[in-house]
């Protein structure tokens, strides 16, 4: 009997790590480690004139999807500046003419926002990022940095990341795949995948309500698992923003300002805004602080020519 017993064991035990095997190959796959796209095959749809702007669709290929999205350019005389938004979590459409949009291109910036891998138009599956998986969304940011490099009215050399939230990981990472003059953040966290979601479960109350030193314990003995930005924003020069409300609840304050700083005192070009009593969402409409879609314009405006 005993001897049955531990065959049961070993049995199950052995099913346990062909399971285990058989998941990490689907994940390897789903997002593979080697995604990249450094020369995206990109085609352009003709100029549609508006009345205070110009919008192109643009379509290009990485990693065998096709990313859809639309160019918002100035009226002005180019070549322009370009940001590239990176969307938070979920399945999120590409921007419209509204919001932070308007803020810069009326400033002579342009802004290129793509649907996001497996939502609207653009094809393959979404959303990796809310799994933890980085690989396939970073190379989709750093295509799109290619796919601008060929428009003769932008300039190559000055173009940019923003976003919110999850945009953080997915910046860091795509920063190091491809060359960027400059990356803004609303809401973002150096801090890693899991430690930020271990703190918003902890925040809205999961496991009953702790205290602030209480929650802050918990996310230090979690440690740095998941996926982790850290060494990717080591390995980057371009000048970075964090704009970061107080009252977040998704994101770790203290522990991410603290790690800010440290990179900044090891020599990163980083500069932290802090936002009293503002949630979440800065960049949303309305934003959870008023000041905050007009300074990353200001702080982008102060890194180009326009």
């Amino acid at each position: 009997m005993r001897r049955r017993l531990v065959t049961i064991i070993a049995a199950v035990a052995v099913l346990g790590l062909a399971i285990a095997a058989v998941l990490f190959a689907l994940n390897y796959l789903a997002d593979p480690p080697s995604a990249s796209c450094p020369a995206p095959a990109t085609t352009f749809g003709p100029t549609n004139n508006l009345f205070n702007h110009q919008e192109v669709s643009v379509h290009y290929t990485c990693e065998g999807a096709v990313q859809a999205g639309t160019l918002y350019l100035p009226t002005s005389a180019g070549p322009h500046p370009a940001a590239i938004w990176i969307h938070g979590a979920g399945p999120a459409m590409r921007l419209g003419f509204g919001g932070v949009v308007p803020l810069l291109v009326n400033a002579g910036v342009a802004v290129f926002s793509y649907d996001k891998r497996g939502v609207g138009e653009s094809q393959g599956s979404c959303c990796p990022g809310d799994n933890g998986q980085f690989n396939l969304l970073s190379a989709d940011a750093a295509g799109a940095v290619a796919a601008l490099a060929s428009r003769s009215d932008l300039r190559k050399d000055e173009v940019g990341f923003i976003g919110a939230s999850q945009a953080g990981w997915i910046a860091a990472k795509a920063a190091t795949m491809t060359k960027v003059a400059f990356i803004a953040l609303a809401s973002a966290t150096p801090m890693t995948e899991r430690q930020a979601n271990l703190y918003e479960r902890l925040a809205r109350g999961d496991e009953g309500k702790l205290t602030s030193e209480e929650i802050a314990g918990r996310i230090a003995s979690a440690g740095r698992t998941g996926f982790d930005p850290l060494p990717f924003l080591k390995q980057i020069s371009a000048p970075s923003l964090w704009m970061i409300g107080t009252a977040d609840d998704r994101i770790p304050v203290p522990e991410s300002i603290a790690l800010l700083n440290q990179l900044k005192s090891e020599g990163k070009n980083i500069e932290v805004v802090t936002y009293p009593d503002a949630g979440h969402g800065l960049l949303d409409t309305p934003p959870s602080h008023p000041d905050a879609p007009r300074a990353l314009v200001d702080w982008v405006l102060r890194r180009v020519h326009v």
